[in-house]
């Protein structure tokens, strides 16, 4: 009989890399949060893979990047702190673009995390040609090797049409001690449905917006509460939300003309956020100022950095 495994594989890269929807493509659900724009991950976020032989937790952490504030400081502090309590890493290289310096630099931090498995992925292969990903996949190579990481595997795939993630699930699941279970059968995450909430409604409001705006957004739910008098088989759950920004500017630009943008941003977190909790919404969302927050610990704090 095949022992059990269980365990957690973090994957590592660059802001922009993939780690987000690849980590969504293993769990089989929506448990982070995805968008074209860097850094869009701000917590590390656990995905539950339920096997009937194992069971992986997928650590889907913020991309390293050279912080220019507090909270990018903070950021990569807990990434590094996630490598250090993972079993397995895998580290992502978009195949649509070139190593550059930052990649090198984070291969150079795999290296001193020396006797942890450590598999590199080649993301967004449905972007490239054969030949091009042929080409990545030497560099990939050959990056490890200048600074002596020995991938454990190199694997391209890709999380939008699925090619080879099974095999990458295979790969992590066959790194992992023997053990048992660590989370109840079915459960997809261990997040807090309040941060989940929060999350999908930053999603919902980086939709289309200008580049200066994504850092400057944080989204916090002050309250999660059953409406008062309705009966059993209509509840509804009132939820409180604050969209923070950090200059008066900005304010306008989530509010949009006669709060249409906001509006908008309520009608497409709520039909998620009612698909995750399973029962109506009504969504209560207001913008606040919290000047430069990125950079203020009393306010990082208060937002739960």
């Amino acid at each position: 009989m095949t022992e059990f495994r269980s365990g957690f594989a973090s994957f590592v890269g660059r802001p922009n890399a993939g780690k987000s929807t690849l980590t969504n493509a293993l769990v089989g659900e929506k448990i982070a949060i995805t968008s074209s724009r860097p850094q869009t991950t701000r917590h590390a976020i656990r995905g539950l893979v339920h096997r009937p032989d194992a069971q992986l937790i997928v650590v889907d952490t913020p991309g390293v990047h050279r912080p220019r504030t507090l909270l990018g400081e903070r950021l990569n502090n807990l990434v590094r702190s996630t490598w250090a309590e993972v079993d397995t890493i895998g580290m992502c290289f978009p195949a649509d673009q070139q190593i550059g310096p930052g990649d090198k630099f984070l291969i150079g931090e795999m290296a001193a995390l020396k006797g942890k498995p450590i598999i590199a992925i080649a993301t967004k292969i449905d972007k490239v040609s054969p030949e091009k990903l042929a080409k990545h996949l030497v560099s990939i190579s050959e990056a490890g090797k200048a600074v002596g990481v020995d991938w454990l595997e190199i694997v391209p795939v890709s999380a939008v049409s699925g090619e080879q993630v099974e095999l990458l699930r295979d790969l992590l699941i066959g790194t992992l001690p023997p053990g048992p279970p660590l989370y109840p059968e079915g459960k997809l995450t261990d997040e807090p449905e309040e941060t989940l909430v929060a999350e999908i409604i930053r999603e919902a409001a980086l939709e289309g917006v200008r580049d200066e705006l994504p850092h400057s957004l944080a989204v916090k739910v002050e309250e999660m509460v059953p409406r008062e008098g309705r009966d059993a088989n209509h509840p509804l759950l009132d939820v409180r939300v604050n969209l923070y920004v950090e200059r008066d500017s900005q304010k306008g630009i989530i509010i949009g003309k006669k709060g249409s943008r906001l509006k908008q941003i309520g009608i497409t977190s709520r039909s998620q956020i009612e698909k995750l909790l399973g029962t109506p919404v009504h969504l209560d969302l207001h913008v606040k100022l919290a000047k430069d927050w990125q950079r203020n610990p009393k306010e990082l704090r208060k937002l739960g950095f």
